[in-house]
């Protein structure tokens, strides 16, 4: 990962919690931690783990997977609402349907 900084090369999850306009302390409120545990993930400091995505990942709207791969800003934005507001008893219907405009 030459060029990254520690921080790049962790996770997204500050960019996720500025993208839902959140200060650290409002995210630990949702997650029930502190202002200075979610610093310390977002850092790096503080390995995330399956525990952490699992309770992060709601409280800013997203999925694990999306949390730890996707910068929210690199994502169109009204592509990526539409596709997170879908029910999850309902996803595998819409990817399905997705596909169907592929080229």
């Amino acid at each position: 990962m030459a060029g990254k900084t520690k921080t790049e090369s962790v996770n997204h999850l500050r960019a996720w919690r500025r993208f839902r306009k959140l200060t650290q302390a409002e995210l630990g409120e949702r997650v029930d931690t502190t202002a200075n545990v979610i610093s310390q993930l977002e850092s790096g400091v503080r390995g995330l783990s399956d525990k952490w995505l699992r309770r992060l990942a709601p409280a800013l709207g997203t999925t694990p997977g999306f949390l730890l791969d996707h910068d929210p800003n690199d994502l169109p934005g009204d592509f990526l609402q539409a596709a997170l507001d879908v029910a999850p008893a309902n996803r595998a219907q819409v990817i399905e349907i997705l596909r169907t405009f592929r080229r």
